[in-house]
């Protein structure tokens, strides 16, 4: 479906980016990986992937912080790939704390890694999406861009944010085969969200099963995870063509959260 295509995806060395880079290869893209971690974890995953897809992986450790490291990366990408078809900006920090107690450097890195991140990689990349007529970007916003939280100013924020930037990018590429979507998970079994699993686990003495009803009871009305792999999916599905008519959305995909 998308063969000859290539997929940046940031924040894709685990968790949901990482299902992501996944999903895409076995639909034929080229894959940019980045993301700290341990290298050799990293190395093998890269391996891995291409591998069992056959398609060419890159992985480049950008930290996202940083514009000028965003654009070594993007550079990273165009010159191995000549191009970058998908986006995905993915990458996310999280930080917990009463606004009055919240550290002005985490504030400063939230806003950096979770919000100017996409707005450096789509400036960089959009132009070569302008020139070949072709592009898809996918912002990875949250429930939390729907409604917020407390304790945690950074990421309600930042998420909320996205989806306004999501819709001006799309009103700017309309006219084009290009499409900016924002889409919405509620909880995944991320790595930090298995920390606070386990966390509540010990707390509560409860069995796994019985600890996520009971950890997403007041959450998603599905009482069960979203999935990684489904969020997945419909990213692909946004980047194949039966995506080219849906630009400007917000998309949630949170087991019912936003309804109730």
């Amino acid at each position: 479906m998308l063969k000859g295509k290539t997929a940046l995806v940031t924040g894709s060395t685990q968790g949901l980016g990482l299902a992501t880079v996944e999903r895409l290869a076995s639909h034929g893209c080229s894959i940019v990986m980045n993301g700290l971690g341990d290298a050799a974890t990293i190395e093998a995953n890269r391996r891995r992937i291409a591998e069992t897809h056959g398609v060419a992986v890159l992985h480049h450790g950008a930290d996202l912080a940083k514009p000028a490291e965003i654009t070594a990366l993007v550079e990273a990408a165009l010159a191995e790939f000549g191009g970058v078809d998908i986006l995905v900006n993915n990458a996310v920090v999280r930080h917990f704390a009463p606004i009055e107690h919240f550290k002005p450097e985490d504030w400063d890195r939230a806003l950096a890694v979770n919000l100017s991140s996409a707005f450096h990689t789509t400036r960089l990349i959009l132009p070569g999406m302008r020139e070949r007529d072709f592009g898809r970007i996918v912002n990875i916003a949250s429930i939390f861009g729907l409604r917020a939280v407390v304790n945690r100013v950074d990421y309600v924020t930042t998420k909320t944010a996205l989806i306004g930037f999501t819709r001006a990018v799309a009103l700017e590429t309309a006219a084009q085969n290009i499409t900016c979507n924002a889409l919405c998970p509620g909880s995944s079994p991320t790595p930090a969200i298995e920390q606070r699993l386990a966390d509540f686990m010990a707390k509560e003495k409860l069995p796994r099963d019985e600890a996520v009803k009971a950890f997403m009871g007041s959450r998603q009305p599905s009482g069960r995870f979203v999935s990684p792999e489904r969020v997945a999916g419909l990213i692909a599905f946004l980047c194949g063509p039966d995506g080219a008519d849906t630009t400007g959305s917000a998309i949630s995909i949170d087991g019912g959260w936003s309804a109730a």
